[in-house]
């Protein structure tokens, strides 16, 4: 990934050159499959020629993405995903008579959907940054590079949801926190980072999806607050970021009764055309979070309907839409021609934007690591009830214990290495540690959890759960989280309990977080969002 991707030719393609019918397929973009079968790929490039498609967004492969609600299709990976991403790209442009917007969710990078490309921390990681916006600048800016280099020019990026809920199953770590203004300022850095380097935005998930329990792919989420709420929490990040300009908002799938008690925000004309269009004043493009996703897919079971309800709202990008030829049919017998101008004519700016304008020239994106040991090294967190407890721990012997059952556990065998403490691992050696567990009242826990949403206590079975509650009751323990500081919640830590939040599992997070046990770095980050539970 040394040299950049070329460009496609900037084309001089007359809007007027369109149809009425082409212009329509232009509203639509498709889920790309990059893992797919060759039959399926024929297919989109099918689809591509038959109805003028304007936009593909990838996915890794149809197990990974939305339509795979109950996870019962496994997830193969593919060490060649980059090369194949090019390859696909190159064949669907070919197969466009006008050239397609390329999109793709890279919020932490294109790590996000494809293996072996750079990965960069998480939104609540950032988050966790106080005043180094250039840090945030500068992985916005490699994202985009990388983005450009792998030949997606739109970046369905950032999260600007402000992350009230513990308990949201979809945003959580995803958010730069549940402050507004930190959420804004971070937000607004990411995001000049990626127009440094000509890669498209979409700011997400309008009107606000932070601060619900529900799963929008899975049933609708309902944000039952009064309208000086929203204004002054959920809409605030997108008023301010619009006010600066913005390639496009997606729409979220979120039912909002205060605004339209009857329709999602997806298919409301009150939230998209009146709230967001014509009070908020964005006038860039609105495009929709995917089409397919429970929340509203379930509500139109009728071919194309879902995506003519969307655009008679006010929608101007149909996302994942899965019933296209349906879909633009309804569009054209039911919209009035200028509607339909109005929404073309957005895209085809974006278009302009992308193909007729030279990217702006930035170095090439680099590896990542020593901006991610940077930013490790400005986030770590502490959370230090009892700090002489703490203390005592490295100047005795203590128990090196870790629950890592999926990851390259650095920070507990560098514990062993350089203080002669065997490391544990709690996921194969639960009955030995039980055993020498009385010989020791202090205790180093390293927690790894195998995932970052909060479903299924963040993957922590309720036996293992148990024995780290229980340890915490009654011993000394000083634990290090490398995964979303909400944990610290379900771990019954008391007010005079230590705790180090490292956020990420990078090779990078865990040895600065060595270097903290040792005492040669301070921890300055803070924390990012309010726990329920853990108030040292």
């Amino acid at each position: 990934m040394n040299q950049m991707s070329k460009e496609i030719v900037p084309y001089s393609i007359s809007q007027k050159e369109l149809s009425l019918q082409e212009k329509v397929g232009q509203l639509f973009m498709l889920a790309a499959f990059i893992n797919d079968t060759e039959a399926a790929v024929q297919k989109t490039e099918q689809l591509i020629r038959e109805h003028h498609i304007g936009a593909l967004c990838f996915f890794h492969s149809r197990a990974s993405a939305a339509t795979n609600f109950e996870g019962k299709k496994a997830v193969v990976h593919n060490e060649n995903s980059y090369d194949r991403l090019k390859q696909l790209i190159a064949r669907y442009q070919k197969a466009a008579k006008y050239p397609l917007l390329m999109a793709m969710d890279a919020e932490w990078g294109l790590a996000m959907r494809i293996e072996n490309t750079p990965q960069y921390p998480y939104a609540i990681t950032l988050g966790a940054l106080q005043n180094n916006s250039d840090l945030i600048f500068e992985v916005g800016q490699r994202i985009g590079l990388d983005c450009r280099e792998a030949g997606i020019h739109w970046n369905l990026a950032p999260v600007v949801d402000i992350n009230s809920n513990p308990e949201n199953p979809v945003i959580g770590y995803r958010s730069f926190g549940d402050n507004k203004k930190s959420v804004l300022s971070k937000a607004e850095a990411y995001l000049k980072g990626m127009e440094s380097s000509g890669t498209l935005n979409s700011i997400k998930h309008f009107p606000g999806h932070g601060d619900t329990a529900t799963d929008s792919h899975l049933g609708l989420p309902v944000i039952d607050k009064s309208m000086e709420e929203l204004r002054q929490n959920e809409l605030y990040p997108f008023q301010e970021l619009i006010k600066k300009g913005g390639d496009s908002v997606m729409v979220g799938h979120l039912l909002l009764p205060q605004l339209d008690d009857t329709e999602p925000s997806t298919t409301s004309s009150k939230i998209i055309t009146g709230l967001l269009r014509n009070e908020m004043g964005f006038e860039g493009v609105i495009i929709s979070d995917a089409l397919n996703m429970h929340a509203v897919s379930k509500k139109y079971l009728e071919k194309g309907k879902l995506e003519a309800a969307a655009f008679t709202a006010g929608m101007d990008m149909l996302c994942f839409s899965e019933h296209v030829a349906e879909g633009i049919e309804r569009i054209l017998n039911s919209a009035p021609e200028n509607r339909i101008e109005e929404s073309f004519k957005r895209i085809w700016q974006l278009k302009e934007k992308v193909f007729m304008n030279k990217a702006p020239r930035v170095n090439e994106a680099e590896n990542p690591s020593d901006l991610n040991r940077t930013i490790a090294q400005n986030t770590l967190t502490e959370l230090f009830g009892n700090p002489e407890k703490k203390d005592e721990i490295k100047n005795a012997t203590f128990l090196n214990l870790s629950f890592a059952p999926n990851n390259n556990n650095i920070f507990s065998k560098k514990l062993e290495d350089d203080y002669q403490q065997r490391a544990w691992e709690l996921s194969s050696q639960m009955a030995e540690i039980k055993l020498g567990l009385g010989k020791h009242q202090n205790v180093v826990l390293a927690i790894f959890p195998p995932t970052m949403k909060p479903k299924n206590q963040f993957g922590l079975d309720s036996v293992l759960l148990d024995f780290m509650q229980k340890l915490i009751a009654e011993k000394n323990v000083l634990v290090y989280l490398f995964g979303n500081p909400y944990v610290l919640d379900i771990l019954g830590l008391q007010s005079n309990s230590n705790a180090v939040v490292a956020y990420q599992d990078f090779v990078e997070f865990q040895e600065e977080a060595i270097c903290h046990f040792k005492g040669e770095m301070t921890a300055t980050g803070k924390l990012p969002i309010t726990l329920k539970t853990f108030q040292p």
